[in-house]
C-alpha cells in the first residue's frame, strides 16, 4: 500500500487544500493528513478544532472514504510522521509562484533529513489556487460569502465563531 503524508496547518481546510486531497487519493492507497500545533504560528482554530473541521469537510461533507484518509495531529519532523506512517512522500499544494521558494527550501531540507522521502507538489485547479486559509477568515469575518472556498460544515464554524 502507497501512503503518502500532507501536512499542514489547516486553520481552516479549504476548497484548494481538497482538491490537492482528491488529487492525491488518485496517486496513492492511503492520504494520511496531519495537521500541527507549531509553536511558531499564531492559529485561529485549536488544534483539536482543526481536526474535527478536517474531519467534517472530508467525511460528512464530502463523504470521502475514511478507509483512505487518516487525520492526525502531529508535532515532530514530518519525515518522522513518514516513517511512523510508512509513507515514502510528502504531498505539498502549490497555489502560485511565491509558495515555489519556501515548499522549495522544505522539500530540499526533508531530503537531506531523509534520502528516502520525496516531496511532491500538487496543485488545486485554477478556481481553487486563489484560495488561502487566512484570506477566507478575513472574508468570514467581515461577513462576506465564504461558500465557494470551504465545505458547509466550515461556513457554519466559521460564522457562528464570527
Amino acid at each position: 500500500m502507497k501512503t503518502a503524508i500532507y501536512p499542514g496547518t489547516f486553520d481552516p481546510i479549504t476548497l484548494g487544500h481538497i482538491d490537492v486531497i482528491k488529487k492525491s487519493l488518485k496517486i496513492f492507497d492511503r492520504i494520511v493528513i496531519a495537521t500541527t500545533d507549531n509553536i511558531n504560528k499564531d492559529y485561529f482554530f485549536s488544534i483539536d478544532e482543526r481536526l474535527s473541521i478536517i474531519k467534517h469537510s472530508l467525511f460528512k461533507d464530502l463523504r470521502l472514504n475514511k478507509n483512505r484518509i487518516k487525520v492526525v495531529p502531529f508535532d515532530t519532523l514530518t519525515i518522522n510522521l513518514c516513517k511512523k506512517y510508512q509513507a515514502s512522500v510528502i504531498i505539498r499544494g502549490l497555489r502560485a509562484v511565491s509558495d515555489f521558494e519556501y515548499e522549495f527550501q522544505l522539500a530540499g531540507m526533508n531530503k537531506k533529513l531523509n534520502s528516502t522521502i520525496e516531496t511532491m507538489f500538487l496543485m488545486s485547479d485554477v478556481e481553487n489556487q486563489i484560495i488561502s486559509s487566512n484570506f477566507v477568515k478575513e472574508i468570514a469575518k467581515l461577513n462576506g460569502n465564504i461558500d465557494k472556498f470551504v465545505t458547509k460544515s466550515t461556513v457554519k464554524i466559521l460564522k457562528n465563531r464570527f
